[in-house]
């Protein structure tokens, strides 16, 4: 999915990365989500220039990696994921605002970046999991919801969009008409 999102947003500046969820800040009207990774997160969703770092591993018995630290840039961006529903595939896009982080992480001394999803932190996390969303995804400032959801029509995959009109009772509904028709199919 990276590779295919990379090519898709080269006519910006390749701002595609993996990511992973982290953890999440539930401070009530700061509520926001924290994507990073060990060593996979991308260079180009940086704000600015990565450092290198060693760090230790603390698992599986091996010497301390090499790895890129940096924060992520500000900007609206999307996060996707490709899941197998068991018969046919469905592409997840949730719409998201990155921000530069709210406080300083010296002992998360990975590639981060921090997101505000839509329609809300709460509202959101539920959308991204009663839709099946993955753990790892793939964000992207460079790819937009509406390419994703031209690429799912051409590989003829059912598409999924969180966006800040999304409900989880529209969501939910949703779900259950996709997943009728794609019986049918």
């Amino acid at each position: 999915m990276l590779a295919i999102m990379k090519k898709m947003g080269e006519n910006g500046n390749g701002s595609s990365s993996f990511m992973e969820d982290y953890t999440y800040h539930l401070v009530e009207g700061q509520e926001y989500s924290l994507g990073a990774h060990m060593l996979e997160v991308c260079p180009s969703v940086a704000a600015e220039k990565p450092m290198i770092e060693v760090h230790p591993l603390g698992i599986g018995d091996r010497e301390d990696p090499a790895r890129l630290v940096f924060e992520g840039k500000k900007g609206d961006a999307i996060v996707v994921s490709l899941v197998d529903m068991g018969g046919r595939l469905r592409l997840i896009c949730q719409d998201i605002h990155c921000v530069k982080p709210i406080m300083p992480m010296p002992n998360l001394p990975v590639a981060r970046v921090m997101w505000q999803p839509e329609p809300n932190l709460m509202d959101g996390i539920e959308c991204w999991i009663t839709a099946g969303g993955a753990h790892h995804s793939v964000l992207s400032y460079d790819v937009t919801a509406e390419q994703m959801k031209d690429w799912a029509k051409m590989m003829e995959i059912e598409f999924v969009h969180i966006s800040k009109d999304t409900t989880v009772e529209s969501l939910e509904k949703e779900l259950f008409l996709n997943d009728l028709a794609w019986k049918l199919k």
